[in-house]
């Protein structure tokens, strides 16, 4: 089953259970990918957009999520770093499994080898294997720096 059916579904019911604020949550999502594809549409591509696309806005959600939950909690505003927390936990539903920091590794270590990188020169090439392969499961912020530290480590920085 696709993320948009099963969004679609924890929509309908949370209508049912009558869970305001998973709803609005789930509204959000929607609204999210509507937007995505009202923009493809206008930029000559399909209509629809593929999971690939929904996780990166899904992920793209959770860290805005997560930056204003910190702000928040850095102004004394806990119910609304709380409510901010909730809708974290309701996106990440639709997210798959975050891969851990060693597995994290290890991909890094494989993409290098798949790509050939052998210098920081070819750390997009590397960036975009990793983003076709683990979008969503992968925080990117700090696989740039394992990229880094992987292609330094043959010498070339």
């Amino acid at each position: 089953m696709d993320t948009r059916t099963r969004v679609n579904q924890a929509l309908k019911q949370a209508m049912k259970d009558k869970a305001a604020d998973r709803l609005a949550t789930l509204r959000l999502i929607n609204a999210a990918i509507k937007d995505r594809e009202i923009a493809a549409r206008a930029d000559g591509e399909e209509s629809s957009i593929g999971d690939e696309e929904i996780l990166a806005i899904l992920g793209k959600m959770t860290k805005q999520r997560k930056e204003s939950a910190r702000a928040y909690e850095e102004g004394g505003r806990l119910d609304l770093a709380e409510r901010e927390l909730g809708e974290i936990a309701v996106i990440e539903e639709f997210l798959p499994q975050q891969l851990s920091d060693e597995e994290a590794a290890d991909a890094v270590k494989a993409a290098v080898a798949e790509t050939g990188a052998e210098s920081i020169r070819d750390m997009g090439k590397v960036m975009a294997a990793l983003k076709a392969r683990y979008t969503g499961q992968m925080d990117f912020g700090k696989a740039g720096p394992m990229v880094k530290d992987q292609l330094c480590s043959k010498g070339d920085c």
